[in-house]
């Protein structure tokens, strides 16, 4: 009964607020859009191709190129556990990571939205990561904090230095540089992600050869994925609350109301693959809202990309209106994997104008 009072609860909350919201996911990809994030190709390959100085590797995460390869070496060195799901490590369900990184580099939401530095902009340094974009502080609990979990699992193997990640000019204390600095600052986080590494390396050890790590289950690895990248949010979320304040309300209502969505999607264990991310994320806003912006009528904006709008809006206010109860109803009936796959199926109808008819729309 739980699965279906959940998934009935969220359908009719997402579905009747807007009535014409599924329709929105109809469309497949934004034509001519690379599947992959830009500046993929000329990101760092691994961990030896980032500076060496002083017997530590040096990232810089608030150059997009460099945080692009902290993403590109996690997605390399996993590469050999997900080869059962795809070609090319196409199903490789880190993927969702960089994906969303790359949209938000695409659409300007890791420039510095206070207008106070040239920080992201193409007239100053494109590349650049902006402290005070919520965005980029956001991301970087999904970057840094998964990066050196997997460092700390041994992901990738014994390294000859260390690794230390730069510090911003600013609010240098709502971040950490070190696995040993992670791990004595937020031991939680680490330890979610560190489990997800985890679990993919045991996996090697019960392969019987080097192609055959597909011995773990799809679900499991999902799930662990997904708990991490959950508590990553929710650690970050009250901690950024006042760069929310750098952007217009549309803007800032909207990353709210994403990061609420992603509890919702995160409970079904939805995949991250290459392709799904792709066809999923292809309906998000392609530049940062401003005030004005008033969805269904954002006049540069699709009519789909309108409506996905109105939905994460809707789903936000109405888990807001029930004090997270809505929420609570749908990870219950997330709780078990048949209910995981009615609430992937129900997600994937959003993307198929043909199923609308199962729901009378």
């Amino acid at each position: 009964m739980w699965p279906c009072l959940g998934i009935y609860t969220l359908f009719i909350v997402t579905i009747t607020l807007s009535p014409v919201t599924a329709a929105a996911w109809s469309e497949n990809k934004v034509p001519g859009e690379d599947e992959y994030p830009p500046l993929w190709d000329l990101a760092p390959e691994n961990l030896l191709d980032f500076p060496v100085k002083d017997n530590k590797i040096v990232i810089n995460v608030w150059n997009y190129q460099e945080r692009l390869g902290v993403y590109k070496s996690l997605l390399n060195s996993s590469a050999k556990y997900f080869r059962a799901f795809g070609l090319q490590n196409t199903g490789n369900i880190l993927w969702g990571l960089p994906l969303q990184h790359g949209w938000q580099f695409r659409t300007g939401r890791l420039a510095d939205p206070s207008g106070a530095t040239s920080c992201g902009y193409e007239y100053g340094d494109l590349l650049c990561q902006s402290v005070r974009s919520w965005w980029s502080c956001m991301n970087y609990y999904l970057a840094v904090i998964p990066f050196l979990g997997a460092v700390e699992a041994g992901l990738f193997g014994q390294l000859p230095f260390e690794v230390e990640i730069l510090p911003p000019e600013e609010r240098k204390d709502d971040f950490c540089y070190s696995v040993a600095d992670c791990r004595s600052r937020m031991p939680k986080l680490m330890d979610d992600w560190k489990a997800f590494f985890e679990y993919l390396l045991s996996t090697e050890h019960k392969a019987v050869s080097s192609a055959t790590f597909s011995s773990f289950k799809l679900d499991d690895a999902l799930g662990l994925m997904w708990k991490a990248h959950v508590s990553s949010i929710a650690y970050a979320l009250p901690k950024f609350q006042d760069s929310l304040k750098y952007l217009s309300d549309p803007e800032a209502n909207f990353g709210e109301g994403w990061s609420n969505a992603v509890d919702f999607i995160g409970a079904t264990h939805f995949p991250t693959d290459l392709p799904t991310t792709n066809n999923f994320q292809a309906f998000l806003p392609p530049r940062m809202l401003v005030e004005g912006d008033v969805p269904p009528s954002i006049s540069d904006f699709s009519p789909r990309q309108n409506k996905v709008l109105v939905s994460i809006r809707a789903l936000h206010k109405a888990n807001k209106l029930t004090g997270g109860l809505l929420l609570k109803l749908w990870q219950k009936a997330m709780s078990n994997e048949a209910g995981r796959k009615i609430g992937r199926e129900l997600l994937e109808s959003l993307t198929l104008s043909q199923r609308l008819d199962l729901v009378g729309i």
